[in-house]
């Protein structure tokens, strides 16, 4: 999520689907997916990471868009499913929190997503991860001031609805949390997106299902 001038968060563009939504959806409904695809779908936090090159795996393919929400990954989602990947990894719901939904309506938006995503393509393997830890002494997102608490609601309710849906649930906020909870300070320069070591951790938690 880049910065808007109003509330101090690119990420409330999404909700009018902006230039760069518009853009990035058009180009992934165009290239789409086959069955041997492994894709990453959500928002800035999987848009900003080459994670074929990370993985060293050509077949992974980054659906991530900046700022994008739950309403977004549904609109676009069958870009992703039509080509029946071999595996899907999703991640979504912090902008969500910063359009001040309710943890419990981004639980139940994301569990309608995975439902779509289970009936349209049940071949695939999906891998439902948690949201991260927010930082919010950076002072850089508004939207998302005093929105700790409802990070770790959303995640409290998931893990019921990923595994009702036939999904894996994968809980990577452990691994970024600080001893209060937060995104540790040392993997981020924003208090929300992450540096190079955040995403060398992310895929160490990741490689076990990518190469199952």
């Amino acid at each position: 999520m880049a910065i808007l001038s109003g509330c101090g968060c690119h990420c409330c563009e999404a909700a009018g689907r902006g230039e760069l939504w518009g853009q990035r959806a058009s180009l992934f409904e165009t290239l789409g997916t086959d069955s041997a695809s492994i894709v990453f779908f959500g928002n800035s936090l999987t848009h900003g990471c080459e994670w074929h090159e990370l993985f060293g795996n050509p077949h992974i393919l980054n659906r991530g868009i900046n700022g994008d929400t739950v309403d977004g990954l549904r609109e676009r989602r069958s870009a992703v499913t039509d080509g029946h990947p071999a595996k899907i990894f999703l991640l979504c719901g912090v902008n969500d929190i910063s359009h001040d939904l309710s943890a419990d309506s981004i639980a139940s938006a994301l569990g309608e997503l995975i439902a779509e995503i289970r009936e349209a393509s049940p071949s695939t393997r999906l891998y439902v991860q948690s949201l991260l830890p927010i930082n919010n002494s950076f002072g850089r997102y508004k939207a998302i001031f005093g929105k700790e608490q409802t990070v770790r609601d959303v995640n409290a309710l998931l893990p019921d609805i990923v595994r009702r849906a036939g999904a894996t649930w994968i809980d990577i906020h452990s691994l970024f949390a600080d001893e209060d909870g937060n995104l540790r300070a040392d993997l981020t320069n924003d208090g929300l997106h992450l540096l190079a070591p955040g995403y060398a951790i992310w895929r160490d938690a990741l490689r076990p299902y990518v190469e199952e």
